[in-house]
């Protein structure tokens, strides 16, 4: 009697753990960007892992480059640029317009490394958009920024940690422009009740999923009027910053 309950919790077991296999390797055909070990592909919907995947791809500018080509996004790589020992690029693009990738970026010109350009692309289709929809009820046609490379220590200081704005790693977003010429700056409206407000707030929090550190009004004084978006490495599991 013992031996046939032994024989049946195992084969109950077996059957458990074959279940759960399958129910997994379904769950993993239909979302794979929720699975660690799928390879990145921006037309798949932002998953558990997607903030992590878009950091990989800080020094794996090819790669980079090649998703962004796949995904439909007009972009120019922009040439290797050395400001010393702790600045410069080497994995840089600019949006050049149209294409999948409809936000135009103002001051124009902007340069970002290719994680933080992908970043952004999913940050408009899954994020900035349909805020912008649901409390506008139209899109955003421009988004206005203070500028990613810059060749400075955290807080322009004279020491201490080099800024992700040193490699180009980074991009401080201002405000937004809805097509019907509506503004919403985050200097003027992050403590705003209504609309405005609420977008702001929304754009912050589902911006936290694709990039390793979101900075905001909320998280110091230094950042009343932008939201501060980089895509720092600090390894596989590293830390995340949200605020």
């Amino acid at each position: 009697m013992r031996r046939f309950r032994r024989t049946l919790f195992y084969l109950l077991l077996t059957g458990f753990l074959l279940l759960g296999g399958l129910l997994l390797y379904g769950y993993a055909r239909s979302h794979p960007e929720d699975l660690p070990w799928t390879p990145l592909d921006l037309s798949q919907p932002v998953g558990s892992f997607t903030g992590r995947k878009l950091v990989g791809l800080v020094d794996e500018g090819e790669r980079c480059q090649a998703l962004l080509d796949r995904a439909g996004i007009n972009f120019l790589a922009l040439p290797e640029r050395r400001g010393g020992a702790q600045c410069g690029y080497s994995h840089a693009v600019r949006f050049t317009g149209g294409g999948a990738q409809q936000i135009d970026y103002h001051p124009v010109g902007l340069g970002t490394n290719c994680a933080v350009a992908a970043a952004l692309a999913l940050w408009e289709w899954h994020v900035v958009q349909p805020a912008a929809a649901e409390h506008f009820g139209r899109p955003v046609e421009t988004i206005e920024h203070f500028g990613s490379y810059s060749c400075r220590r955290l807080y322009g200081r004279d020491e201490g940690d080099w800024s992700e704005h040193a490699t180009a790693n980074a991009i401080d977003v201002a405000g937004f422009t809805l097509t019907d010429g509506t503004r919403i700056r985050v200097a003027a409206h992050w403590d705003e009740g209504g609309a405005r407000g609420a977008f702001l707030r929304e754009v912050r929090g589902g911006a936290c999923d694709l990039f390793a550190t979101v900075l905001s009004p909320d998280y110091n004084q230094a950042h009343h009027d932008h939201l501060h978006l980089d895509q720092a490495d600090r390894g596989r599991l590293g830390w995340r910053a949200c605020r």
